[in-house]
């Protein structure tokens, strides 16, 4: 699991790009009844249509992590090709999220290896019980858990139902860490399911997994994306690209009568 102790680094080129503050731009809430949804950064430049959204709430801290972690997330960059393009097949398999990949760099740093000292193994660190339920074979002379196809296969299972129950991947990460039951409790004491309102309901260790996997996406991504915003959040980002689609349409109206052919649009991150 990556430490937040590392020495502090140079910056390569591509994390100066979104680490520092002319990067991002904020975008304060309409009212001043204390933190809403709308209370988020963005990306400078970045058009309606593609904009990605950072709650103010962890600009702080995914600054901070990149540059105290700075040396071993390049470290980690350097070997992650082949991890990465199995996990992206099996997340796919899935109809998962391929970002959900980063949240075994903060498990294991990527290690097929990495044993907890709780027993937890593998590159997504999974208990032996755990791993057993989700079909994995565990024993002391043969450990799936070690294997990045097998055990990205019992993570994605894991990871799909989490958000099968929460409907949230900031709280599906928060579960992943300490299991459900804490994440209930902290939603039925916040009298909230918005992970910034409840997160100091949650184990520290938990609260800052989040942040860490929020981090770590936006290090190798340079921005966020569906898993690293709440529910509302992305509630909020689906309505801005539909609302772009629908400005640009008559303009794609008009090209298509001109040049007689219905015109090819991307939409999307």
């Amino acid at each position: 699991m990556l430490s937040s102790k590392f020495s502090l680094a140079v910056f390569t080129s591509h994390v100066l790009l979104f680490i520092t503050l002319p990067f991002v731009s904020y975008q304060h809430p309409q009212n001043d009844g204390g933190l809403t949804d709308d209370d988020v950064c963005v990306i400078a430049g970045a058009t309606a249509a593609n904009r990605i959204k950072l709650n103010r709430n962890a600009v702080k801290f995914v600054n901070s992590y990149i540059q105290k972690n700075n040396e071993e997330l390049v470290k980690i960059k350097e070997r992650s090709d082949s991890p990465f393009k199995t996990m992206d097949l099996v997340l796919r398999k899935y109809n998962l999220p391929v970002e959900l990949k980063y949240l075994a760099v903060i498990e294991s740093e990527l290690k097929p290896t990495a044993v907890s000292k709780v027993g937890a193994a593998g590159p997504w660190q999974l208990m032996p019980a755990t791993a057993r339920i989700l079909g994995l074979k565990v024993s002391r002379r043969y450990d799936e858990r070690k294997l990045f196809n097998k055990s990205t296969n019992a993570a994605a299972l894991y990871l799909r139902d989490l958000y099968t129950e929460f409907g949230d991947w900031l709280l599906v990460v928060a579960a992943y860490n300490c299991g459900p039951g804490p994440v209930y409790t902290a939603i039925h004491k916040s009298g909230s399911r918005n992970f910034w309102n409840l997160q100091n309901y949650l184990p520290g260790e938990s609260r800052d997994h989040v942040k860490k996997f929020i981090a770590t996406h936006y290090y190798f991504e340079g921005q966020g994306g569906v898993t690293t915003l709440t529910k509302a959040e992305n509630n909020r980002y689906n309505k801005l690209l539909l609302a772009e689609q629908l400005k640009r349409t008559p303009a794609q109206e008009n090209r298509k009568d001109l040049a007689g052919t219905e015109p090819t649009v991307a939409y999307g991150n």
